[in-house]
């Protein structure tokens, strides 16, 4: 009887499986932790900043802090859902999910189920609530682009025909943001899919040409509309209109400027006082600057960086275990949660225009909240079966390579039952299902 059969047949082999179906990841508790810091922190600055909000609106001092608690207690049970969910089954619906996307733009046109919010068309009338659909479409258009980059990672650095596709979806999604409009959703959306497809492997000199072509069709959208020329020069000179143009972002500057280095205390902000716009959403990062100072700042902005390279770094981890599907969720989730704050903190300070872009979950929103929530427990997932899979792969190396040196009934060729323990063990690398998974080659999909 050959060596195979011998394997086959003998009982330790079925009693390893099982062990190995047995063995459990855990979640990242550097992701974890991050979390539960942001979304603490949102708690409490949201209560500091809408209280003369809630009273001038005589809705009440704590109805905002309210709503939010409620939006970040559903979040977190669908960021639980998200968590316990098997990727290879997000994975098997990623068609699915880019048809959704483009059903959710569409969706806030129709009259009755869309509904329009200071003359933007961005919002779904859910009855007591509404919902911001680009926010929903951000987190499917990532597993879709996800997907896709695993289905034709070769052909996306070899040819012109499959990296042009993800762009052409791109465009499709971006028309429809601008017809809402939503400029700087828009160039979210842009910017994840450029990240995605580098960080995919597509060649890099195919790149320049889009980026060439689209840069300045983004700048003539950019200067289309008089409100956006308005927002570019106030914020060159935002002091030039202080009443008019230049009004929100020279009382968020006067609120960081009052901050200096640790604030004037939790509470104590002057410019939330009806003084400053949207200072439970859009800027809240000023009243944060002005309560918490300098110190504060540079707190939010850590816990950012924190969760952008643990996320970077575990895709990365997952590309070099070759779960690739995994990585780029992770890579598309880094990408939208740095490039987001990192603009959302650049309007509060003063260094980028002023664009409808709330702070992950820091900033007052039922959607961003919701989706925020959402996209880290995919990612927490991505983390649980990442710290699986090098579980058994441990497992399995550490029990494999006794049964090819000490097992008696093989001994006559010890030779033959290695490479076969060396082939189980790069299944275990391929997928969390222990079965090799199918490379993607030029012309075929995987």
């Amino acid at each position: 009887m050959a060596i195979a059969s011998h394997i086959g047949t003998h009982p330790g082999t079925a009693h390893q499986a099982t062990r190995l179906d047995a063995i459990t990841g855990r979640y990242d508790p550097w992701l974890l932790g991050v979390a539960i810091a942001l979304a603490s922190l949102g708690v409490v600055m949201v209560g500091s900043s809408s209280i003369a909000i809630g009273e001038g609106l005589d809705v009440g001092p704590y109805y905002f802090l309210a709503r939010h608690l409620l939006f970040l207690a559903i979040g977190v049970g669908l960021g639980v859902w998200m968590m316990r969910t098997e990727l290879k089954s997000i994975e098997q619906r990623d068609r699915l999910l880019l048809l959704g996307c483009f059903v959710l733009l569409l969706l806030v046109f129709v009259p009755g189920i869309g509904k329009s919010v200071n003359g933007a068309r961005r919002w779904l009338n859910l009855g007591i609530v509404g919902f911001q659909a680009v926010e929903a479409v951000k987190l499917m258009y990532i597993v879709w682009l996800a997907s896709y980059l695993v289905r034709f990672r070769d052909e996306v650095n070899a040819t012109w025909i499959a990296m042009l596709k993800p762009l052409g979806v791109a465009a499709a999604l971006v028309a429809l943001l601008i017809l809402q409009p939503d400029f700087g959703s828009l160039a979210l959306v842009l910017a994840i899919t450029a990240g995605m497809l580098v960080l995919g492997g597509v060649h890099l000199p195919r790149m320049f040409g889009p980026v060439l072509i689209g840069l300045p069709l983004l700048a003539m959208i950019a200067i289309a509309e008089p409100y956006r020329m308005r927002r570019f020069t106030s914020f060159v000179d935002p002091w030039a209109d202080p009443f008019g143009s230049g009004y929100q972002l020279t009382n968020a500057l006067m609120a960081v400027g009052r901050g200096e280095w640790f604030g004037v205390g939790l509470g104590g902000s002057i410019q939330k006082l009806a003084y400053l716009p949207e200072a439970h959403t859009d800027f809240i990062l000023a009243v944060i600057a002005e309560e918490l100072g300098f110190v504060g700042v540079c707190l939010v902005i850590g816990l950012y960086a924190l969760l952008a390279g643990r996320a970077f770094w575990i895709g990365l981890r997952c590309v070099e275990m070759r779960r690739h599907f995994a990585g780029y969720c992770a890579f598309g989730i880094a990408l939208w949660m740095s490039l987001q704050s990192f603009v959302s903190i650049g309007v509060n300070l003063g260094l980028l225009p002023t664009k409808g872009l709330t702070l992950p979950l820091i900033s007052y929103g039922g959607s961003s909240i919701l989706m925020s929530c959402a996209a880290l427990g995919l990612l927490l997932r991505v983390s649980y079966e990442l710290d699986r899979a090098v579980r058994q792969v441990a497992r399995l190396r550490g029990e494999a390579a006794p049964a090819a040196v000490g097992s008696s009934y093989n001994s006559s060729q010890p030779s033959t039952t290695q490479p076969a323990a060396q082939s189980a063990s790069s299944a275990v690398r391929g997928t969390s299902r222990l079965r090799q998974r199918v490379e993607p080659t030029l012309g075929k999909t995987a």
